[in-house]
């Protein structure tokens, strides 16, 4: 799954695809509009989703979201998704199901309900579904060799 080109940004909701780079900030484009506009990178932080990671107890001591992303859209029919506004219980139950070697002590209900809103907003949009297919075409490939 293919996280690269997608961004989310400080006093922004959602998430923006990066149209592209300048020295003092991103041109983004709005998901639902198509609308591109230039977010000036002294009034917004960007955080680049390929770079978040789900702190886990495994050996790499995080999960990449593309991996948690992978696992939530595998587990759709097994595990409902959660709603982003369910208590902290039912969140970390939800994530315990798709993630299970999650760090309890470091991952918060606030960091899975933003992992919710996210993975909805991206699916929504399709987003998640054009790298799943790409992700299943490699995949079938190399299994042929």
């Amino acid at each position: 799954m293919n996280l690269d080109n997608y961004v989310a940004v400080s006093g922004m909701s959602g998430v923006y695809k990066v149209v592209a780079n300048r020295s003092n900030g991103l041109v983004i484009e709005d998901l639902d509009t198509g609308k591109v506009k230039f977010a000036p990178s002294r009034q917004h932080q960007f955080t680049p989703l390929a770079s978040i990671g789900i702190f886990t107890n495994g050996e790499n001591e995080t999960a990449n979201l593309s991996e948690v992303f992978t696992s939530m859209l595998s587990n759709l029919e097994k595990t409902p998704l959660v709603d982003q506004n369910a208590s902290k219980d039912e969140l970390m139950n939800y994530l315990a199901a798709v993630l299970p070697d999650y760090d309890r002590d470091r991952v918060y209900p606030g960091d899975v309900k933003k992992l919710v809103k996210w993975f909805v907003f991206l699916n929504e949009r399709g987003a998640l579904a054009d790298t799943e297919t790409t992700t299943e075409t490699s995949g079938e490939a190399d299994d042929e060799t």
